[in-house]
């Protein structure tokens, strides 16, 4: 008899430590853009390039589609293809495209799929800034980081004991993480790195590289605004949009440009002229597909409906709902509710709204002539107990649903506005439908008899039309825009 007890999980949890040492040493790569050894074992160019190709239309999809007016499509991938010729892979296949989202945004997928917002592009103010942008998103796929960090996170479950990653089922795998696990922030190694190399594609391809910078005081001044719209701390910049996934400094911009190791040409382009031009015309904000909030006023013409929140509630339209808050803690959603589109309205609230809450004294109700029904309970939330109200309506072939969240020892007063609301959801008239247009950005040059309050008073935003002018074209809160120069406006 051995003296030497046998452990099974000992002995696998060996075997796999040294399967991912011997994988992580044979599985490095030769960096293209920096000629640096990086770990790429678990996900092959092949493979990239075929997550790339599966994911793509499912991405159109999620951030509204491709926008394809004022031929904003090709100008975005003329400038692309422009970066990619002087990249470290200037014969690779890259795809460029811009998406009809007001989101400000950009990202890439593997395999060379970049992407920008037009809520990206309304931002910017001259082509470099724009060039900067797609610039880092070609610097992520050329340095293969999506590769560095799925194979990174293989490697740690693997040493964590998780066989059945380690036994690897091909790209199919992969593919099955889906974009959004693609879409998390990268390191601080990688988002570096990409700068840098962003830096040097801009260079090379003769663009200002200070651009990079530029634009990045115009994302923080568009996050502290729209921090500020949404009733948060202006200081809340980095859980808006662009900021969330590309955390960066102006410190660090400059650090990849010292390190992006390349000699600027003598006078740089801007393209101000050019990229003006581009996107005269182009959506602001909600698009018609989306709905458009109107000061205290949703309004969707394609689906035919509108209603009004009650005084002191800001709205947020999100891809999936309408968040209304009063930051006393008050919350109005409105979403679809397609389980109720085919049952009677109230038995929908009786047993299909949800298998964890249960509705009270659920009754039918008619909302200006539409069948409606709602139900109200109590829930535990973290800031404290609520009422939760449901109204649930038909319009057309659709359901719709609003829920009316209050604090439980405010829900007295809460009554009446919200009631209000309740009861504003009504249809829009054929009429009403021709009013209700989008906002687009439309390009004013500064005339010497221009004054600030000129292009303040040309903006037809709801709120914060001074801050929002100022935004988007790049000036300090009260700076006036140069003579000659050309800005940006909303309107109708």
């Amino acid at each position: 008899m051995s003296w030497f007890k046998f452990s099974p999980n000992k002995h696998l949890m060996a075997l796999l430590t040294a399967v991912a040492l011997s994988t992580a040493l044979a599985g490095c790569s030769t960096n293209r853009a920096t000629g640096e050894d990086s770990f790429t074992a678990f996900m092959s160019p092949d493979e990239e390039k075929k997550i790339g190709s599966q994911e793509h239309p499912k991405m159109v999809k999620e951030f509204g589609g491709q926008y394809t007016e004022k031929d904003l499509q090709s100008y975005v991938t003329e400038i692309g293809e422009k970066l990619v010729a002087v990249s470290e892979t200037p014969n690779e296949k890259f795809t460029f495209t811009v998406l009809d989202s007001p989101v400000v945004n950009a990202f890439a997928l593997p395999g060379g799929y970049v992407y920008i917002t037009r809520g990206l592009a309304a931002l910017a103010t001259n082509e470099a800034e724009l060039a900067g942008v797609i610039a880092h998103e070609i610097g992520h796929v050329v340095a293969r980081h999506s590769a560095q960090r799925y194979s990174r996170g293989v490697l740690t479950q693997i040493l964590a004991g998780g066989l059945s990653i380690a036994i690897g089922n091909g790209a199919g795998e992969l593919i099955n993480t889906g974009a959004s696990a693609y879409l998390k922030s990268f390191s601080r190694e990688h988002e570096f790195e990409a700068d840098m190399l962003g830096v040097r594609y801009i260079t090379r391809a003769g663009y200002d590289p200070d651009a990079m910078a530029t634009f990045l005081e115009k994302l923080r001044a568009h996050s502290r605004l729209q921090a500020v719209l949404a009733g948060r701390s202006a200081d809340d910049v980095d859980q808006y949009d662009f900021m969330a996934t590309h955390p960066r400094t102006l410190d660090r911009i400059e650090q990849a440009h010292q390190s992006a190791n390349v000699t600027a040409v003598q006078n740089p382009e801007l393209g101000t002229v050019r990229y003006m031009t581009a996107i005269d015309g182009i959506l602001y904000g909600d698009g018609p597909d989306q709905g458009y909030v109107r000061g205290r006023e949703f309004v969707h013409v394609p689906l035919g409906f509108r209603f009004e929140v009650p005084e002191g509630f800001t709205i947020n339209n999100q891809p999936s709902a309408v968040i209304a808050t009063d930051g006393k803690g008050a919350q109005i959603v409105f979403e679809g509710a397609p389980k109720a589109k085919d049952t009677r309205l109230d038995r929908y609230l009786e047993n299909g709204f949800s298998s964890k809450i249960s509705l009270r004294d659920v009754e039918m109700i008619d909302i200006n002539g539409l069948e409606a029904a709602t139900g109200s309970t109590d829930v535990s939330l973290r800031s404290g107990s609520a009422r939760l109200r449901v109204v649930v309506i038909r319009h057309g072939d659709s359901a719709y649903q609003f829920l009316f969240i209050t604090p439980l020892d405010q829900t007295e007063s809460y009554n009446l506005p919200l009631r209000h609301t309740t009861y504003s959801f009504r249809s829009l008239s054929t009429n009403e439908k021709k009013i209700y247009t989008p906002l687009l950005i439309k390009v004013r040059a500064v005339n010497p008899e221009y004054s600030l309050q000129t292009f303040i008073d040309d903006m037809q935003v709801d709120r914060a039309p001074a801050e929002t002018f100022a935004t988007i074209n790049g000036l300090r809160e009260g700076e006036a825009p140069e003579t000659g120069s050309l800005v940006k406006v909303v309107r109708h």
